[in-house]
């Protein structure tokens, strides 16, 4: 089966924006403006936000290292694994911009079934929780329990919204929107 990766993104702010490659003090700056002006999803987040994000994209990184992830960049840019129109919401202007995920090498990309925040941090003895997938294990994962995309979109049944993309390598994403 052909996958495909969705990356939502603000058309004002451009595609593949990340907190996680600036330094602690300018994500500290733009969380701050963002929080004032209050009118996107990531007003909501909390002052700590940033330490337990790098926290937990450390983990992740390692976890795919264990893996034999060969990550290129210490933190990943996110896509999703199948649309999911709820993220539309996160934005003013929102755009999506979608990969096949053949595109992407399988030593580059992880995945998680949610957001990597709940996914790691959530403790209700689900077994994808804690956990980072390769190409060929998602896919199991997704033959197991299906997209939440398609189970949950409307959240209530859990924090798990979609399954998230993580691209360890910045000239993949790169070849796409440079």
């Amino acid at each position: 089966m052909i996958y495909s990766l969705y990356h939502y993104y603000d058309a004002n702010r451009g595609p593949f924006r990340n907190l996680s490659g600036l330094t602690a003090d300018e994500a500290a700056l733009l969380s701050r403006q963002l929080v004032q002006e209050g009118r996107t999803f990531a007003s909501r987040r909390s002052e700590d936000y940033m330490s337990i994000r790098r926290g937990l994209e450390a983990q992740a990184r390692a976890q795919f290292i264990a893996k034999g992830g060969q990550p290129r960049t210490a933190y990943p840019h996110y896509m999703t694994l199948g649309v999911c129109d709820w993220l539309k919401t996160w934005y003013e202007n929102p755009c999506v911009l979608r990969l096949d995920w053949d595109d992407i090498r399988e030593d580059a990309i992880s995945f998680t079934y949610g957001d990597l925040f709940p996914t790691m941090r959530v403790q209700d003895r689900k077994p994808y929780r804690g956990q980072v997938y390769t190409k060929k294990e998602i896919v199991a994962v997704i033959e197991a329990y299906g997209f939440p995309q398609a189970w949950n979109a409307n959240g209530e049944g859990g924090p798990e919204r979609y399954i998230e993309a993580q691209i360890w390598d910045e000239e993949e994403i790169r070849r796409f929107y440079a």
